[in-house]
């Protein structure tokens, strides 16, 4: 671990990392597009309520440690709370005044040289094959205004573990599941920089984010993504046909 974190979050790291290696079998690549040293965003696809801990895992063992952004129901249960602060997660209080602390909250961790980590989707996919939906603009934001490198991260096999959408946080860890991690290389906002942030540039990088990771999750996959990407604004959720994509030829 070459980044310095507090004793809670190395103890949480020793007493967390046996229990995943019993339940996931890991197929991890990309490794070297993650920055050493500096802060960085990196963005990912969310398909299960398990995704957290491969991707903690997998960034905690390439020398980073991941400070997520959380909703903020996350930081009032005792224990929980105490945990989620003494780690440097960072509470997203959605749909209040406080919403815009989340991101100030965020490009100062960036500015301190954090791995600051975001699911660009807001939730879960409500997509059907589970492909990612359109992003918000939270990441790219971030990174346009810190400067910071914004990389794309995909992620597959953990809604094996834990199903979405079923009502029931009931983890089926047995027999271990593979469970895929991709990290891409930064996607370029060269072009970006130093334009004012407007709607139509924020919506211009996060798009670009979205292709990037839908790109790696091609490549898990074996498969092409719908051509249309999913928008849970204007889109109905058709969980039961599942459209799991094209196999590439």
């Amino acid at each position: 671990m070459r980044e310095d974190i507090t004793p809670l979050y190395r103890g949480i790291i020793a007493s967390v990392r046996p229990l995943l290696q019993q339940v996931t079998l890991r197929d991890w690549g990309g490794a070297e597009h993650i920055p050493q040293t500096g802060g960085f965003v990196v963005a990912a696809n969310h398909i299960s309520n398990f995704d957290h801990f491969p991707l903690a895992h997998y960034l905690v063992d390439h020398g980073r440690a991941p400070h997520f952004l959380a909703k903020s129901s996350l930081f009032k249960p005792p224990g929980v709370k105490q945990i989620m602060s003494g780690t440097g997660q960072i509470p997203v209080f959605r749909g209040t005044h406080q919403a815009s602390e989340a991101l100030s909250a965020a490009t100062d961790a960036i500015r301190g040289g954090a791995c600051v980590c975001v699911y660009p989707e807001g939730t879960i996919t409500r997509e059907a094959g589970y492909w990612p939906m359109t992003g918000k603009s939270g990441a790219a934001r971030i990174a346009l205004e810190t400067g910071c490198p914004l990389v794309p991260l995909a992620i597959w096999g953990t809604e094996k573990i834990l199903p979405p959408y079923v009502g029931k946080f009931v983890p089926k860890v047995l027999p271990r599941k593979p469970v895929a991690v991709r990290v891409g290389p930064p996607v370029s906002l060269d072009d970006l920089q130093g334009e004012p942030i407007t709607a139509a540039v924020l919506n211009q990088a996060t798009d670009r984010l979205m292709d990037a990771i839908t790109v790696l999750l091609e490549e898990i996959r074996g498969e092409q993504a719908p051509a249309h990407r999913f928008d849970p604004r204007t889109d109905t959720p058709a969980r039961s046909k599942k459209t799991r994509g094209k196999k590439r030829a």
